[in-house]
């Protein structure tokens, strides 16, 4: 998750500027713009460059600086720009462009609580990495945090259309065993990849409990809440006062949802079970205890509104946690039963223990872990462990902030090798469909270059594109 936000933020940082600098260019001049391309196309041979604007996709423009801006960031952010021209960067820009416009020709919609939350994670994510809010206002050169906010906004609601429309491009896309059969073997055996060391890594992990006391205090809690909404309070002000839930809490607790959303169970079924207006009674989900309320119903998606509350866990709790799950350890390396038998009796990850603790790899959905590619806190808690040997207690916390601890243990390693058809299938499976998913991303981008106004200015037309962004 830090990941995605982390090359999120990298991505707003370039378009920011980006965004800035096209807000400027009003809908008229741009239309202007267009017509003196095509008037001078028309009537002269000469090309006559129009000033900062090196493209135009659709209703997007691409200007000169943005080219510029984005090469820099690249460079302050350690990325490689070895054989990154101008032209290949100006055509990266003008893809993402197209995927935009399309995207909005399609009528692709992204709703505002999805925007609302990833704007709030950025925020929340990258002021703590860059050190408070102050350097991050200063870092994008806004003069508060309303004013970022709004300006996020309209960049992730782009980045979100090109992300859909790229979707939907490859959505219908599947291979069979033959296709993947073939595509291997097209492959020279001098140039096959190599699969480097990969680890197949199990967890079993105690939750401490809350009290009875707890528990009755976070409900009691809510109960309250809901009868100050119930009787004229806003529900939206007391999230902001009282939700542990910190992506939504100072939204007033606003997101909206569908029921294909990844969500809780729990929580689906009330948002989709109470009526515009109502509030829930309190409910349970495995991140706490909540209060729902539907602000809008709009066909198959929901505005609702949430309160969440995390009963407290004291010290005395979390050790015995500990206790709980060093004792397993010490029965495992005693041989009185497997790691595979204790998570699946004693673990309270519910995602893992019915498969004996095995971690999915949500990559490639497999379990297999390439060690170079892990995350690096889990690098820094796996890397140390040697044969069968299983980890201390480690102290893990959940993105909400609740506490609990685990013990990992590496159940496979499997070394550095070039990829074998039957070994690594699912890795080969992998490559063939993202080069089909490639070539039908390629016809896409051809046939929609047809149908999109697109202008490339003078300057950049000597451009050798691998797509035919001159339409020649």
């Amino acid at each position: 998750m830090k990941k995605s936000i982390y090359l999120f933020v990298i991505l707003v940082g370039i378009s920011m500027q980006a965004q800035v600098q096209e807000e400027t260019v009003s809908e008229s001049s741009m239309m202007k713009a267009k017509a003196k391309v095509n008037d001078s196309t028309k009537t002269t041979s000469k090309r006559v460059k129009i000033d900062g604007v090196a493209a135009v996709v659709g209703d997007h423009i691409i200007l000169e600086s943005d080219i510029d801006k984005t090469f820099l960031d690249l460079r302050q952010q350690g990325a490689s720009i070895e054989g990154l021209t101008r032209c290949k960067l100006l055509g990266k820009l003008m893809e993402d462009k197209l995927y935009a416009h399309q995207a909005v020709q399609d009528s692709l919609v992204v709703s505002e609580g999805e925007i609302s939350d990833r704007v709030t994670q950025t925020i929340e994510y990258f002021s703590e990495q860059i050190g408070g809010m102050d350097k991050l206002l200063k870092f994008y050169a806004m003069e508060d945090e309303a004013s970022l906010r709004q300006r996020l906004t309209k960049i992730t609601k782009t980045q979100f259309l090109t992300q859909r429309m790229q979707s939907k491009v490859v959505s219908e896309v599947e291979i069979t065993p033959e296709e993947v059969r073939l595509f291997f073997e097209t492959i020279p055996e001098d140039q096959r990849p190599k699969i480097g060391v990969e680890l197949e890594v199990a967890q079993i992990i105690i939750e401490p409990k809350p009290s009875e006391e707890a528990v009755k205090k976070v409900v009691d809690k809510l109960k309250a809440i809901k009868s100050e909404v119930e009787a004229g309070a806003s529900f939206g002000t007391k999230a902001i006062l009282y939700s542990k839930d910190r992506a939504s809490g100072r939204q007033g607790g606003f997101m909206s949802i569908t029921k294909r959303m990844p969500l809780a169970k729990e929580f689906k079924d009330m948002s989709f079970t109470l009526q515009e207006g109502e509030v829930s009674e309190p409910f349970e989900t495995d991140f706490g205890w909540h209060i729902v309320q539907i602000d809008k119903v709009r066909g198959q998606e929901r505005d609702v509104r949430h309160i969440l509350l995390i009963p407290e866990i004291t010290n005395e709790k979390l050790d015995e946690a500990r206790k709980k799950i060093d004792t397993l350890r010490q029965r495992i390396l005693a041989e009185e039963l497997t790691f595979d038998e204790a998570a699946r009796s004693f673990s309270d990850d519910k995602d893992t223990r019915n498969n004996g603790g095995k971690l999915i790899n949500p990559a490639t959905l497999g379990t297999h872990f390439e060690l170079t590619k892990m995350d690096p806190e889990q690098y820094s808690q796996i890397e140390p462990l040697k044969g069968d040997e299983i980890s201390i207690p480690l102290l893990d916390e959940t993105r909400t902030g609740q506490k609990r601890y685990k013990i990992i243990k590496v159940t496979n390693r499997y070394n550095e090798h070039v990829a074998d058809y039957s070994k690594d299938y699912i890795k080969i499976k992998s490559l063939a469909l993202k080069n089909k998913q490639l070539q039908e991303v390629e016809k896409w981008i051809t046939e929609k270059i047809k149908e999109t106004y697109i202008n490339v200015n003078s300057g950049n037309r000597d451009c050798e594109f691998q797509n035919n962004w001159l339409k020649k």
